[in-house]
């Protein structure tokens, strides 16, 4: 049985899990590179020094031989990479063209590919005979037609590729393939995916038709630290005052649930028991629900919603909150199943069904990488 180790690389983290028969195996993370850097396989951390990411890369591989993982074992290497532009839409085979063209995104996602590119090029030099592939946030949502993703502003504005490309596409192909599994798919189904990073999604027929988030992330509902959807005149303001760094800093970093509770954890924020907490889970919940409205008309109605990430998956309140407010739709809560995170959340007698999903984006890399590998081998087949 393949063995694909699944590598998901931040600024100043790598995690990485090893999957074999869509069954995970062993996972971890090397965080705080360059600083107070951590190891931790399985329960087991430790301090070790990480300068680099090529550096946590080789201590990832370490701990993993250790634990019986070693590269030898695997078949390939699966990343997540934030951004594809516009030129990759699906899974693919890391080459030399694919590095070019994850590199020309940089501008695009410049707090998220150049650490994606480290991660790759780490395990290129350390292990230069294991395949790598690569699975895209933003390719589920190329099947958006140009009308949801093209901003209203001048072709050569358009042509420095400002549009809106969407993000969490991999947890949503992940979501939407679990629920295909559990019975027929709805065909107008809107998926939420909330944790600390946060957007909604309209799939209609299994496909993305609209979602939340824009040209960045930072578009669309508030999140942990980002400020959410923001007019643009009020971004050329803050920028005068506090310059463009200054400004990204703001909305990105300092924003958010952080700006108006205090802490950037919803967790946190349940338990802090102020009126400043309880106004900003009032504002993420307000946010989600009329963002919602905007995606339910964007597929003409609505059939089920789905719940999924640390905040969709683990807070009731929340999820009772925004099922609330979309009442209008004939949703009747089973309050007592959304209490003890069911699976199933709706009543019998609602005319929409709500369900929770669990996260599983790693496991939904490896399985796009095991596809690639085996249309390569269908085709080596078929050219022999």
């Amino acid at each position: 049985m393949r063995k694909i180790l699944v590598v998901n690389a931040g600024s100043s983290s790598v995690k990485f899990a090893v999957f074999a028969g869509g069954v995970e195996l062993l996972s971890g993370s090397a965080s705080e590179i360059g600083g107070a850097s951590r190891l931790k396989l399985g329960a087991h951390v430790q301090a070790l020094d990480m300068p680099d990411h090529r550096a946590a890369v080789a201590a990832s591989l370490a701990a993993l031989a250790q634990a019986g993982h070693g590269v030898d074992s695997l078949s390939a290497a699966a990343h997540r990479v934030v951004h594809g532009g516009q030129g990759f839409v699906a899974p693919c085979r890391i080459t030399d063209a694919v590095l070019a063209g994850i590199e020309a995104c940089v501008p695009l996602a410049p707090l998220h590919n150049p650490a994606n590119l480290a991660a790759i090029r780490a395990l290129s030099a350390l292990a230069p005979a294991l395949p790598q592939f690569t699975s895209f946030d933003t390719a589920f949502h190329a099947s958006q037609p140009e009308v949801a993703t093209r901003y209203a502003v001048p072709d050569e504005v358009a042509a420095l590729g400002i549009r809106r490309y969407g993000f969490h596409g991999i947890s949503y192909a992940s979501l939407v393939q679990t629920m295909a599994a559990r019975g027929p798919l709805p065909r107008r189904l809107l998926a939420l995916h909330l944790g600390n990073g946060a957007s909604l999604c309209a799939v209609l027929d299994g496909r993305s038709v609209a979602t939340t988030m824009g040209y960045s992330p930072l578009e669309g509902l508030t999140m942990g630290t980002r400020s959410g959807a923001i007019d643009g005149n009020a971004v050329l303001r803050m920028a005068e005052v506090y310059g463009i760094e200054g400004a990204a800093r703001i909305l990105n970093k300092q924003s958010g649930l952080l700006a108006l509770g205090g802490a950037s954890d919803m967790r946190a924020l349940g338990q802090a028991g102020t009126p400043k907490a309880a106004f900003a889970r009032m504002h993420f919940i307000y946010w989600a629900a009329r963002h919602a409205g905007s995606m339910i008309a964007a597929m003409g109605g609505i059939d089920a919603l789905a719940f999924t990430g640390g905040i969709g998956e683990n807070d009731a309140g929340i999820r009772r909150g925004i099922m609330a407010a979309l009442g209008f739709t004939g949703l009747l809560v089973d309050d007592a199943a959304n209490a003890r995170g069911a699976e199933k959340l709706h009543d019998t007698k609602s005319l929409v069904d709500a369900w929770v999903v669990p996260a599983a984006e790693e496991a939904h890399i490896a399985a796009e990488a095991l596809e690639v590998m085996d249309v390569e081998d269908e085709d080596d087949t078929a050219t022999d």
